[in-house]
Formats: C-alpha cells, structure tokens, sequence
C-alpha cells in the first residue's frame, strides 16, 4: 500500500469562484489549449490536431473539468470507459502561488497574506538592494523590476556578464529572483548570494527567493538550466510530508518539491531537468518505493516553459508527452496503490500578461480503497487528507479524505 501525488505545474481546468478577485474570471488553462488545438490554433511543425490525452481522459480529465465550469471542454471528449475517479478542486489560500497550492494539497492551506513588491521602477526597496550589494560584494543590481524570466536574462544577460552585477527581479508571485551566468558569475556565488537574499526578505514576508541560474551568449541566445534553486520559507503546519516523516514511512520527492517545502521531511530528493526528465525519476522513485511510503513529484515545464511563456502549441505539446508517459507509471503501480494526479494553481497561455491564473484543479485518481465520487471539493487540503487516510496516517489539520 503507497501513495503517489504528482503535480502537474499549473495544469488548470478553469472556475475559480473567487477568480474575478484576481483578475482572472475566464481564465481555463486546460479549456482554452484544448479548444485552440480543436480549432487548429495550436498546430506546428512538433504536433497537430484535437488535444491528444488518452490516459488523462481515462482517468476522468474531462469529467474534472465540466465539474469545474460547469460544461465540457471544446476537444475533451469522454471516453465511454474510465479507470479512474475524478473531481476538481478549489483553492482556499490566499495567493495564486506555487508554495499556496503545495502546501495547500498537502495539508497546509495558507491563511496569511504573502508580501509583494510594488509594480514600480525600482520595485525593491533602497535598504534591500544596498544591504544585497554589500552583503555580496556586489556593484549593483540589474533588473529591480517586474518581468518574464527570459525576457529579462536576454535584456541584462550580456551587461551582466561584463558588470558581474546581477539581474533581479519580482512576479505577481511572492518572489526575489535572481539570475546570474553560471560561468561568467559562478553557481556557488548565486546560491551564496540567494542565501543573503532569503534573510534579507524574510522580514518583508516574501515567500521564496529563486536561484535563476543560465548559460551562452548574447550572439547565440542565453538558457536558463536545470539548476535553478528555490529558497522558500517553511510550511506554517505540519503537512502530509512531515506525517509520513514522523510515522517512520519512505518518502522519495521529486523534481523542486524539496525547495517548495524548505527541505523539510522530503526524504530522498531526484532531481530532473525537465518534465521527461522528472517523469524518468518518478518512474525510478516508484521502483524504490517502500510499502507504506508516499512519493510527491513536481512537473516544472508546463508552468515555466510554456504557460509563462504563453506558448499554447508548446503547453499542449508537453502535455501530450505527460501522457504518453502516464502508462509506463500505471504499469508500476500495485493494486493497493493510490495514485494521484493534480495541479497547483493555473498559467492560462491564452490569457493576458504572464502570471499564473487563480483556476480550480484536476483531482484524478487511479486505486485506492473507496469507489465513491470525488465531486467538486472545497479546499486542495483535501487531497492530503485523502493521502493520510489511505496511508493510515495520522489525520492533517484542515482537509476531509474523499
């Protein structure tokens, strides 16, 4: 008996109730790629056609996402036989952010309200950047600015390489970034200096402090790579990791899971840049995983490389390839296993801007011992109370076990 939760980076299916709070009512990351795929929109030389999820249907995708706007999704057909249970999910926590949405489905929905900074020219305050610069020997900073991740490292990169300044910069998220070449600046130098920052903010209740790490040139184009670091604060509750922690069971993490909850009851750590990367590692953790043990993974791409990005063709094209990888973990998993699989917030590529989307969540599952429906459920936290459950842990403290 093992449980498994993997976590599809900002996979959203649409109709947060509290959506139009945040900017973000019509917004349906799942909904819109599939309906531009149907239309043709989403068509390139690397894929084509209606939205290709065989085993994501057999689960119940779709069911998920008419519980969630209340219709079907354009392209999403039904199959007429499912494997799977499937519901969605709504999200109680206050942000829209990846630490929100973790520590929500795993227990820990967040009550408080996170800092940001202020969408101005500088946005850091002057007593942060000064402190960050002489605290880390540094000239200056660039950037001090909201932006898009890549687009940033291409305007600074090559002013970075030559000023050994490095560029940081904030998001809608509760973020400190900073981005630095990995040769021309050193990749000891940027953790050293995030580890500076992650002290710095903490008063400012900023949730996370990120390691952007990238390589090349100006001529050739710079590539943000697989080290990337987050520096997060700890969870304010106990969550389900930290339970199977305490109850002596195996715990293999996968992908930035080990960042987004400070390191703390993570177990073995496998790390992969990028999804195939991380789904080869999932498929390596499930090999290793102990009866009684619990195994949480993170798929990084869909979130960063395309919904950040407003990359339809690209988003569906990575989800097509979760999917085709999804029978190679079903053909590992044992009949009293409980897999889950779920998102943590939405990044709708249709949507304006280039912030994620405040969306309800898939919740499909494959075993477990109860056949009853899952319906519409009022927190993420249920998720991790129905893990606690079907491990016969100890029970969470918010969450109801579907």
């Amino acid at each position: 008996m093992r449980a498994l939760i993997l976590v599809m980076d900002s996979v959203g299916i649409g109709g947060a109730p509290d959506a139009n709070a945040y900017g973000d009512a019509g917004a349906d990351t799942i909904g819109h790629i599939a309906s531009a795929c149907a239309r043709g929109d989403a068509d390139s030389d690397a894929r084509e056609g209606p939205l290709a999820l065989p085993n994501l249907l057999a689960l119940g995708l779709a069911d998920a996402c008419t519980l969630a706007t209340g219709g079907p999704a354009e392209g999403l057909r039904r199959p007429s036989v499912t494997v799977g249970r499937a519901g969605c999910a709504r999200e109680t926590s206050r942000g829209k952010d990846t630490p929100s949405g973790h520590w929500e489905l795993s227990g820990v929905p967040v009550t408080f309200d996170w800092g940001y900074f202020p969408r101005a020219l500088p946005c850091f305050p002057d007593e942060l950047v000064c402190t960050l610069s002489r605290r880390g020997e540094l000239r200056g900073i660039l950037g001090n600015c909201h932006a898009s991740g890549t687009e940033i490292i291409a305007q600074y990169g090559e002013a970075h390489m030559h000023s050994q300044m490095p560029i940081c910069y904030t998001s809608a998220d509760s973020v400190f970034q900073i981005a630095a070449h990995e040769e021309a600046f050193g990749l000891d130098r940027l953790y050293s200096l995030c580890e500076i920052a992650r002290e710095l903010v903490d008063p400012l209740n900023i949730g996370r402090v990120i390691a952007r790490p990238f390589v090349g040139k100006a001529k050739g184009g710079f590539r943000r790579t697989g080290n990337r670091r987050d520096y997060s604060v700890p969870p304010p509750g106990d969550t389900i990791l930290d339970r199977a922690t305490q109850e002596g069971r195996h715990v293999v993490t996968v992908g930035k899971i080990d960042d987004i909850f400070a390191h703390r009851g993570t177990g073995l750590v496998l790390k992969g840049d990028g999804n195939e990367a991380l789904f080869a590692r999932t498929l390596q953790g499930c090999d290793l995983l102990e009866d009684g043990g619990l195994l949480f993974s993170n798929f990084i791409d869909f979130d960063s490389i395309y919904g950040h990005r407003r990359d339809v063709a690209g988003y569906a094209r990575a989800l097509e390839s979760f999917d085709r990888q999804l029978s190679n973990l079903l053909s590992r998993l044992k009949p009293d296993d409980l897999l889950i699989i779920t998102a943590d917030h939405g990044c709708d590529p249709t949507w304006p801007g280039s912030d994620h989307t405040r969306e309800c969540v898939p919740v499909l599952t494959f075993g477990g011992k109860s056949p009853g429906a899952i319906g519409v459920r009022q927190t993420f936290a249920d998720v991790g109370a129905s893990l606690a459950a079907h491990l016969e842990l100890p029970p969470l403290g918010a969450g109801s076990a579907f």
